[in-house]
């Protein structure tokens, strides 16, 4: 059995694929309509949706296959994600890079494997939607078209997926500093807790990323501190006297 090698760029690919935070996540729709088109089109008892991980490979939709992962030591879509066009192995007996194979040995004894990458926006190769079939065979040129469209919109469905969370992210944000920082819609003042309106210039920004008025600062810091090194020398005797044993 010979083992893929790794992309040149995998340390790249890899902190790609944890961007999109996909992986160990519960089954979506959008996913299982395209593995359950894969099956139709090409008349295959397995589809997969596969992504390939640093030491495994993760299945976010499957068809006919009851395991969550395998090992990426065994991986098709391991050398599939290695190029860019559709691998298509019509005989995994006959091809030396998995002849020998446990998965071509054993369950689920796959005799023929066809996959199509799957590509972010930046082109890297997160895996692949794969057909597998238990009996040696070809897809017809209609077929592999079919999977190539399936393979696109598998990788629109992980970019749309992405921004979706971010979008979902950012109104949160908005929401809780809505709750803090009262900020009218139409003027951008901010209200202090007088009920004064005031612009942000008005406020400082502090070392800790917090926005205050100038007025409260000699409340907040009756000892002049100048500059970053001014407030970490201030700090110095409450570290010095802190119960750290506690």
């Amino acid at each position: 059995m010979n083992q893929a090698r790794p992309p040149e760029d995998e340390e790249d690919r890899l902190t790609a694929l944890q961007r999109y935070n996909i992986l160990d996540t519960d089954p979506e729709k959008g996913f299982d309509d395209l593995t359950f088109l894969a099956t139709y089109i090409c008349k295959t008892p397995i589809a997969l949706v596969s992504l390939v991980d640093r030491d495994r490979q993760w299945f976010k939709s499957r068809v006919g296959l009851s395991v969550q992962e395998t090992s990426r030591e065994v991986s098709f879509c391991a050398h599939a994600i290695l190029q860019r066009e559709m691998l298509v192995v019509p005989d995994t007996l006959e091809d030396a890079r998995f002849s020998a194979n446990p998965l071509v040995q054993q369950d689920p004894k796959i005799r023929f494997y066809a996959g199509a990458p799957l590509f972010t926006g930046d082109n890297y190769p997160l895996g692949t939607i794969c057909v597998i079939d238990r009996e040696p065979r070809m897809l017809d040129e209609e077929q592999r078209r079919a999977l190539e469209v399936l393979a696109k919109q598998a990788s629109a469905l992980i970019e749309m997926r992405r921004t979706l969370i971010e979008l979902n992210e950012a109104l949160a944000t908005i929401k809780l500093l809505g709750g803090i920082i009262p900020i009218c819609a139409s003027c951008k003042k901010i209200r202090d807790e007088d009920g004064a309106w005031n612009v942000l210039e008005v406020y400082n920004t502090t070392a800790f990323g917090g926005a205050i008025q100038s007025r409260h600062l000699p409340r907040l810091h009756p000892t002049p501190i100048s500059g970053p090194l001014g407030q970490t020398e201030a700090l110095i005797p409450r570290l010095k006297t802190w119960p750290f044993s506690q």
